[in-house]
């Protein structure tokens, strides 16, 4: 992933990293996606991690924040 890119929420539940991921979004913050569970196995293990440009950090923090995505 380029440099301009970092991970503003990370969790282990893929519709969480979707949620935050869209709530970002509808406040014109484009966010991605990166799925790092190891699905084959019975009970997956791993993280989701939600990036968004370096410059939408702070907002993209306060957001979340503010909807208690800790």
């Amino acid at each position: 992933m380029e440099h301009d890119w970092i991970t503003v929420f990370s969790t282990g539940n893929i519709y969480r990293a979707q949620f935050a991921k869209e709530l970002l979004s509808d406040q014109g913050i484009e966010a991605i996606i990166i799925n790092k569970t190891d699905s084959g196995l019975l009970h997956p293990s791993g993280y989701v991690e939600v990036f968004v440009r370096r410059e939408d950090l702070i907002k993209a923090m306060h957001l979340l924040k503010t909807a208690h995505f800790e």
